[in-house]
């Protein structure tokens, strides 16, 4: 096979006690049409089958490989820690965590609109996101844009094209450049690192559905969704990159805009109930930005939520029937 044609892609799935849908992530690999590609599991301390099902596949295709942590790490330092053994002679680099899986045509696909751009540094498709298919804000048939304008659309609201690392491919030598890759100070580092690499590089898009992304109620994805870490994630970005991307007219309406509907949510919260531990997550989380509450943003979203009070009344008592009705650990 002639390298410089079908160029090696390396393959990384991070895998914590994942057996329920491991051997469906595996599989989808083996099922690819493009065929240079080298996999490497990396198993962080599992206490399931994990460790043996990544065993009985790489005993089956040489091109499988196993990586076992010594010790457990978090999910952030395991992400970087897993990225981090892509093999030195690749050229992409396309990461499928292991409770997802990509459709057969994904590598061959993605490294087509790569290759024939050189300047790109991030591909990514359309994504079936559970049963919705989702990434679909750009027009057929381009598959090439500026990075900074696909970062510039992001910060001012426009399409979300980034997914999930599942969802995108990426040059092996940015990876490489760039340690840590990840911020692990962010549990949206993926989305971080986006707009980190493409002040610099261009963007790729395949207009097919490529890679599929499972929602469950596990892990960080349940402290996703218990805490609404994406708000705070949004915050970060815009502050770290709003000033790289936007005009300063744009970045100062769009903080302003995002300000008030932050103060707004955390109101709304309020009357549904939220517990102190949800407060204190978001109070930690903009301590670290260096962004304080407003207090008089608090009173007028306050007025404003009171306004409506019929609207406040069905989130006090959603926020009742949540409280009353979750089980209790013992």
């Amino acid at each position: 096979m002639d390298d410089n044609i079908n160029p090696l892609v390396s393959i990384i799935t991070p895998v914590y006690n994942a057996e329920k849908y491991l051997a469906e992530c595996i599989e989808s690999i083996l099922a690819q049409t493009y065929k240079n590609w080298e996999y490497t599991i990396v198993n962080n301390v599992s206490t399931d089958e994990s460790l043996k099902i990544a065993e009985h596949y790489a005993q089956k295709d040489n091109r499988i490989h196993i990586h076992n942590n010594e010790k457990f790490m978090n999910l952030m330092q395991n992400w970087n820690h897993a990225i981090g053994q892509i093999s030195i002679e690749s050229k992409y680099c396309k990461v499928v965590h292991a409770d997802d899986w990509i459709f057969p045509e994904c590598l061959e696909r993605m490294v087509k609109v790569a290759e024939k751009y050189p300047s790109i540094g991030i591909v990514s498709a359309y994504r079936l996101d559970e049963n919705r298919v989702d990434l679909d804000g750009l027009p057929y048939p381009s598959t090439f844009r500026s990075g900074r304008e696909i970062c510039r659309k992001g910060l001012m609201g426009g399409s979300f094209v980034f997914g999930s690392p599942t969802s995108i491919l990426i040059r092996s030598d940015l990876i490489r450049k760039h340690q840590p890759f990840y911020n692990e100070m962010n549990i949206h580092a993926d989305k971080e690192i986006c707009y980190e690499l493409l002040q610099k590089y261009d963007f790729g898009f395949v207009h097919q559905v490529l890679t599929f992304t499972r929602r469950h109620n596990e892990a960080e994805t349940a402290h996703s969704k218990l805490y609404n870490t994406y708000r705070v994630a949004k915050l970060l970005i815009l502050k770290k990159y709003g000033p790289v991307f936007l005009s300063r007219d744009e970045y100062d309406r769009q903080s302003k805009n995002m300000w008030v509907n932050y103060h707004m949510y955390l109101v709304r919260s309020l009357f549904e109930l939220k517990n102190r531990d949800f407060f204190a997550f978001h109070l930690k989380e903009l301590k670290k930005l260096n962004i304080r509450i407003s207090p008089v943003r608090l009173l007028l979203a306050m007025i404003k939520e009171l306004m409506n009070p019929l609207n406040t009344a069905r989130k006090i008592r959603s926020g009742l029937i949540r409280k009353f009705s979750t089980p209790v650990n013992k």
